[in-house]
């Protein structure tokens, strides 16, 4: 058996799709949502993250702003600007780039972000609603993993699902979203006794490790739905002849290339699952989707409960 390839890359072109006639819709009306995303310093990787955020903006016609404070920026400098974007109207989402430079208290300034505006869903008052069951903005890769799962056509209520990993930004709003679908969850993590029985039990497998090819094919049970959340790049060739030594194609362009990106399964579970997301491929691309989605709903969401005006704004995000 070799399972069904979820293609992350289709669903994400479907959702950008909706959202870009979701836009449409709310601009004819007179509100069109902005992201404002907050850059510090000169990091290369931060820099190439915000760029392919800002052209998904493009994408789907979303108002943009992008803000680049200097390295040397401190922590009350860094508040004014969050504080700034809280007040302003017009900009629905504020995303803080991570990481930030040493001087700066990381945790005070993305807490500082208006909890309606945190589109990167991390702020305690949002992981408390996703824990009650109220609307807000949810962590977008575990959002993410879930439209794979319902728009692949996954079975999710009465299903037993397990969730490798405990993390506040994937493990734990994973667990709560499929709890409330209706699946039955059990999180897993580095002490937990019998790992491979667990998961053998398991209809849908979310591994968010951050480990190489930790979950091995032959702990998951026929047929299962796993979702690979993880991102590792392999630079030792011992490393990749152990994963990838039934992936010759594979094998061959890691030798050309000197490093290839797995996930927190192992490849040979393609031949065990009956469903898998692909890395790359798979769950990466759902990430900045949900950002792009989270913002729309934050327009929507805000101008509900807050009955803003379009026109009411202390700075334009463009």
């Amino acid at each position: 058996m070799t399972a069904r390839i979820l293609d992350g890359q289709k669903i994400r072109d479907e959702i950008l799709a909706e959202l870009k006639d979701e836009v449409r819709l709310l601009t004819a009306a007179g509100i069109r949502p902005g992201l404002a995303a907050v850059l510090v310093g000169e990091n290369p990787a931060s820099q190439l993250y915000v760029k392919s955020k800002i052209a998904a903006c493009e994408q789907v016609d979303l108002a943009s702003a992008l803000l680049t404070p200097p390295a040397t920026v401190t922590t009350l400098e860094l508040l004014a600007v969050v504080e700034d974007l809280n007040r302003d109207n017009n900009v629905d989402g504020i995303l803080v780039q991570l990481p930030l430079p040493p001087q700066v208290d990381t945790k005070r300034i993305l807490e500082a972000v208006d909890p309606a505006k945190d589109v990167d869903g991390f702020h305690p008052v949002n992981l408390g609603r996703l824990a009650s069951g109220r609307p807000g903005l949810v962590a977008c890769t575990p959002a993410g993993c879930l439209e794979i799962l319902r728009r692949s056509g996954i079975l999710i209520e009465g299903a037993n699902a397990v969730v490798l990993g405990r993390s506040d930004i994937v493990g734990k709003p994973m667990a709560l979203l499929l709890m409330h679908a209706n699946a039955t969850v059990t999180i897993c993590h580095s002490k937990t006794r019998d790992l491979p029985e667990i998961v053998r039990r398991a209809d849908i497998v979310v591994a968010a490790m951050g480990k190489a090819g930790f979950l091995q094919s032959d702990w998951i049970k026929p047929g299962a739905a796993v979702i690979d959340v993880g991102t590792n790049t392999i630079k030792d060739a011992a490393e990749a002849e152990r994963l990838l030594h039934n992936f010759p194609a594979r094998l061959e362009k890691f030798r050309a290339k000197g490093s290839v990106l797995v996930g927190d399964v192992h490849p040979d579970a393609v031949n065990t699952a009956g469903a898998l997301t692909p890395v790359p491929g798979g769950v990466g691309p759902m990430t900045i989707t949900m950002l792009m989605s989270n913002t729309v709903k934050a327009a929507r969401l805000r101008r509900a409960s807050l009955r803003i005006s379009p026109t009411q704004s202390t700075a334009t995000a463009r």
